[in-house]
């Protein structure tokens, strides 16, 4: 369990809530066993008790709150000049939380009126938005670019009607070399402008141990950086800022900060009046 999630663990039982059981991760396969395809009229539910999703399990924390204000600059900056809608989320090391913030930050895009979102799993070696979001693997991102199904196919609907989801797919041997082929720009492309008018988040592996994400970096609109106050060290960020250089990155999400640690305990007494 890693920092974040122990966080949001501690501060549902202060609230003296009983905690939800988070969505087990289904069983593990073999990768050449068959995934399911849900198809465009199936919707998922959302479990809205997951306490690892905030912005639907308590919508009035400050947890919530702080993802509602990294939202608000988002959509600031990337409409700025043209829309800026393909964004990556990515951390330099495991554990930080990067992928808490993309789903998070999805769902919290999604409750606005007049804003759509696809989340995209691309951390091929470690999938988990569809663990946190509560449905099976099914066909994704891997299949699409290895067997040539059309994206729209991978997409799968949720009951917070704004708010799409395409996984992981299955398992592949070398993600690296998806990542790098001209597939990928081109379906990252096609994307882009398929949809342009919906933001894509695409979750992505951590930076310095895995090479493909650099590769993506490359082509998306603007890069998210997650780093867990304390538990990154500083020589992991700087050599995440040396692989970054030349990449558009919107900005840093410190998880687990001193400062929003204070800020979220005058909010809460706000809320408890």
């Amino acid at each position: 369990m890693s920092r974040i999630e122990k966080a949001l663990e501690k501060a549902a039982q202060m609230r003296n809530e009983t905690p939800a059981t988070t969505v087990a991760a289904p069983p593990p396969r073999s990768p050449s066993e068959p995934l399911k395809k849900l198809g465009l009229s199936r919707t998922i539910t959302i479990n809205p008790d997951n306490r690892l999703l905030p912005t639907l399990q308590d919508p009035h924390s400050a947890v919530a709150e702080q993802y509602r204000k990294l939202k608000s600059s988002l959509v600031s900056l990337t409409k700025q000049d043209s829309f800026r809608n393909l964004l990556m989320v990515t951390s330099a090391i495991p554990g930080e939380g990067k992928s808490i913030t993309a789903a998070n930050l999805a769902v919290s895009m999604a409750q606005e009126y007049d804003l759509t979102v696809l989340l995209i799993d691309a951390d091929l070696r470690r999938p988990s938005i569809h663990t946190y979001l509560g449905f099976e693997q099914t066909i994704g991102l891997s299949d699409c670019l290895q067997d040539g199904i059309d994206i729209g196919d991978a997409i799968i609907k949720t009951d917070l009607g704004k708010l799409s989801v395409i996984s992981a797919g299955r398992e592949v041997d070398k993600p690296l070399e998806l990542f790098a082929s001209k597939k990928m720009q081109d379906l990252m492309a096609e994307i882009k402008h398929r949809y342009p008018d919906r933001y894509v988040i695409i979750d992505t592996p951590p930076l310095l141990p895995f090479a493909e994400t650099r590769t993506l970096a490359r082509v998306v609109d603007g890069v998210i950086f997650v780093i867990h106050e304390g538990d990154t060290p500083q020589a992991s960020v700087q050599d995440a800022r040396e692989v970054l250089k030349g990449c558009p990155i919107m900005g840093v999400v410190l998880n687990d900060s001193t400062l929003a640690n204070i800020e979220s305990s005058h909010y809460s007494r706000y809320y408890q009046r």
